[in-house]
């Protein structure tokens, strides 16, 4: 594959092995983030770099600058508050929701248009879109539900011009982020971090979790021509933990 692929969220985890995942099947990736210091290593392996508030509307004016025209979008950029779920403020919901469902809805949006005939776009959502039980994290989790519509209704709306949409939704991916949730969930449940982690891992059917790279090439299918009859559709990546 040949052209411009954007990747948000680029700088950590799961956005930044797709990042270099993307370059290595010749793409030449646009690198978006807030943290310029972790942007740094991927502009020094040839990368283009972009340093964005997605909150922000300035943020996203420069991403779909940027992006115009692009072979490929993944929007990976996201943001967790972690608290008990009666903690969690309407502001809170509104802090994760201008990066994780405005963001997305407006690059989807502003660059899918732009984007020529068999282009691609995959929305990162999550496998808490459509499980319940870390309580601590719900407003994230709504914010990952509205994701998946966002994705079916994007869908429908670029088949005409032959750009696909589809979301995945990774389940315990060993990323930054999600190392935050499991110490903050155990602080916060009054276990240890070690308690938490085989919980968890005894909760998915494969028994473990995933890198970042796998996940990414999970993503890479998405938007390869392998996939190309694909659109619409929710992908889970959770070794078994969600089935539907």
């Amino acid at each position: 594959m040949t052209g411009t692929a954007v990747v948000t969220g680029a700088a950590s985890g799961i956005g930044r092995a797709v990042a270099y995942r993307l370059q290595s099947e010749g793409l030449d990736v646009i690198a978006v983030d807030r943290d310029p210091a972790g942007l740094a290593p991927l502009e020094a392996d040839g990368m283009t770099i972009l340093a964005a508030d997605l909150s922000t509307e300035d943020g996203r004016d420069a991403v779909v600058a940027a992006g115009e025209g692009c072979r490929a979008l993944v929007n990976s950029a996201g943001i967790n508050i972690l608290k008990p779920i009666l903690d969690l403020t309407v502001d809170d919901l509104q802090r994760i929701y201008r990066v994780n469902v405005d963001a997305v809805w407006d690059l989807t949006s502003r660059i899918g248009r732009t984007m020529p005939s068999g282009a691609a776009i995959v929305n990162l959502s999550s496998s808490s879109a459509k499980l319940a039980s870390t309580v601590e994290a719900a407003a994230y989790a709504s914010s990952k539900a509205a994701v998946l519509s966002i994705t079916r209704s994007f869908a429908y709306a670029f088949a005409p011009s032959n750009v696909r949409v589809n979301a995945i939704c990774p389940g315990i991916v060993d990323t930054p982020m999600q190392d935050k949730v499991l110490a903050e969930v155990a602080a916060s449940r009054g276990m240890t971090l070690e308690q938490l982690s085989a919980e968890r891992a005894k909760s998915v059917p494969l028994g473990r979790g995933s890198s970042a790279e796998e996940c990414a090439g999970a993503i890479w299918f998405l938007l390869s021509d392998e996939a190309g009859y694909m659109t619409g559709q929710a992908l889970n990546f959770t070794g078994g933990l969600v089935m539907w």
